[in-house]
């Protein structure tokens, strides 16, 4: 059987594994982001976080808050600002969605992931999600952990 080609473009640069545990996620959303060119070429390196950051629906757009890039040594004459705002690009369909999400139902927009996709494009995935009580965490974590323990069983019964 051939095996299936793998994309050659495609690499995660940033992930938020908090997000899911201190969020309930509900949808999610693929958006493209808008970079000075110092910026793409020094999250082609690796270096970004997103762990801290969120975004926002201010006056019809929607903006990523608090994302660290690294600053690109070799481009200290055009540089950038580490932490700036940048600005993510979705219809405006989705922009009213999210707006109605965070003003009248009180969720957050939350990064997920930010990728080069197959086009070799920076896109960031971007969910809504209510945040969870200690107590809420706690049931996942039981959840999660009476996973784990019948996986276990079923493998050594069998």
């Amino acid at each position: 059987m051939a095996k299936k080609e793998q994309n050659k473009n495609y690499k995660v640069i940033a992930e938020n594994r908090r997000a899911r545990y201190d969020y309930a996620l509900e949808d999610d959303l693929e958006c493209g982001i808008i970079l000075m060119g110092s910026e793409v070429k020094s999250l082609r390196t690796g270096q970004s976080n997103i762990a801290e950051s969120y975004a926002s629906v201010e006056d019809g757009e929607l903006w990523l808050t608090n994302a660290y890039i690294a600053p690109y040594d070799a481009g200290r004459t055009f540089g950038h600002e580490e932490r700036r705002k940048r600005k993510l690009l979705v219809k405006q369909k989705e922009i009213v969605r999210l707006w109605n999400a965070t003003q009248r139902e009180g969720m957050t927009i939350v990064p997920l992931v930010m990728y080069f996709n197959d086009r070799g494009l920076v896109k960031l995935k971007i969910a809504t999600g209510k945040g969870k009580k200690h107590h809420d965490k706690r049931a996942t974590e039981a959840k999660r952990d009476w996973g784990r323990q019948k996986q276990r069983l079923l493998r050594s019964s069998v």
